[in-house]
């Protein structure tokens, strides 16, 4: 769809929504992909996909409803569901959506450069397997993707708010014995190095061949970024959404001003980092984005809001609403999630280094409390292994952990919708065989 028409579309959605409710949202996008994905060393599977859709909003007397289509041109039906859906709906406290609001236009995740093409997808696997070729490994799957889209906000308020964004992803396994080894990278611009990606992923296969038992006991452990975003997402964000707050669905809930990390840590959300894949100006409903310091200096001082919850609850918006996927509804998130503290050298002395982890999903995101099983790790002694470890399982609280630290590496990464370095936690519980 043309740019002009879809402008077109959402004036005619917005008026028309407007003469039948109080309150109209809309959000239409649009956009382009291609990927390819590899079994063994060949592609067997290639796709270009073109993308749109339409998903509105409608707040009546208190009552909210919502609906969405994957084709515009059905916008009338798409309102006259939004209507139907609000009318079963129980009234609540409503202040009215966003109104404009003047801000940098610049998209803060986009590179006109990256261009989804065939050839660029066929160079970025073929350099993928190259990367593998440095240890002797077999490659199961590997995939590389890259896609632009672009998106429109508007509502009865006056807000009309366009968006561009990149995405370029590659990911790949490996396997030699029974060991096996996956890494990946992703960002809005044409910077990732998939050789590298590759190497790494058959090193993480071949160095962790004849693994050895480890003792069962308490040991300092560095967890990369990758673990770390597990244990962060499934069990410390949903504490600090304002609906589990005021659900009690958090250990957090009545810790504002308290202690609740280390001293050294601080966690916040950015939503104008550099290399945020999230990244943003503007949220989900529209209310302009600002830095939510979740945590500052180890001492709670913010959860997330969006307009719904803000509302109900007589707090204010952080800017914190996120749709679920393209044109899901608006919902409480974090857009780029970093944690920042006393950087330096983690490695010194013994410690296990974990790279990734199995059954993270299954911590208590409302104790938590956590039981995984190690994949990749390594018993290290000064920055060296000394041997991989065949088969480990850690347990321990997240809240707990993350109260004694012994620091972050200077490096970060992206995973998801998080920027993160890695993080060493002292005395946590191993069980070895």
């Amino acid at each position: 769809m043309r740019w002009w028409v879809a402008v077109e579309l959402i004036e005619r959605i917005v008026k028309e929504g407007g003469r039948r409710v109080d309150e109209l949202e809309a959000y239409q996008f649009s956009g382009y992909s291609v990927s390819a994905r590899l079994k063994r060393h060949e592609i067997h599977y290639a796709s270009g996909t073109h993308l749109q859709g339409l998903s509105l909003r409608v707040i009546h007397k208190g009552c909210i409803g919502t609906s969405a289509t994957m084709n515009p041109e059905r916008w009338e039906a798409c309102l006259d569901a939004a209507i139907a859906s609000a009318t079963l709906a129980t009234p609540q406290e409503w202040k009215g959506l966003p109104v404009p609001a003047a801000f940098d236009p610049t998209p803060v995740n986009y590179d006109p450069g990256v261009t989804p093409d065939a050839e660029t997808v066929k160079t970025l696997l073929g350099d993928l397997v190259d990367g593998t070729r440095a240890y002797p490994v077999e490659i199961t799957s590997g995939s590389a993707e890259i896609s632009r889209y672009s998106g429109t906000l508007a509502n009865t308020g006056g807000v009309h708010y366009g968006d561009m964004e990149s995405m370029v992803s590659v990911g790949i396994e490996t396997i030699t014995g029974q060991s096996t080894g996956y890494e990946f990278d992703a960002s809005w611009r044409m910077d990732i190095d998939p050789r590298k990606v590759g190497e790494r992923a058959a090193y993480l296969a071949y160095s962790s061949l004849d693994g050895k038992d480890v003792a069962s006991g308490s040991y300092d452990i560095v967890l990369s970024p990758i673990a770390l975003s597990q244990l962060l997402g499934g069990v410390y964000l949903p504490a600090l959404s304002g609906k589990n707050v005021h659900a009690g669905r958090s250990r957090l809930a009545n810790l504002q001003g308290q202690q609740v990390m280390d001293r050294l840590l601080s966690l916040r959300d950015d939503p104008f980092h550099p290399r945020g894949l999230s990244s943003c100006r503007w949220d989900g409903e529209g209310t302009p984005t600002r830095i939510v310091n979740f945590v500052e200096q180890g001492i709670l001082r913010e959860f997330a809001y969006d307009l719904k919850t803000a509302y109900r609850y007589g707090k204010q918006s952080t800017g914190s609403a996120v749709r679920g996927g393209h044109g899901g509804s608006p919902g409480i998130g974090t857009h780029t999630l970093t944690l920042d503290g006393q950087r330096g050298n983690l490695m010194e002395g013994r410690v296990i280094h974990v790279n990734d982890m199995v059954g993270a999903h299954t911590a208590n995101p409302l104790t938590g409390d956590f039981s995984v099983e190690l994949s990749n790790a390594y018993l290290m002694q000064d920055g060296n292994v000394e041997f991989p470890i065949r088969k480990a399982m850690l347990s321990g609280n997240v809240f707990d952990v993350l109260m004694k630290t012994g620091g972050l590496s200077a490096g970060e990464r992206v995973v998801g919708s998080m920027v993160l370095p890695e993080i060493r936690l002292k005395d946590l519980a191993i069980i070895g065989n």
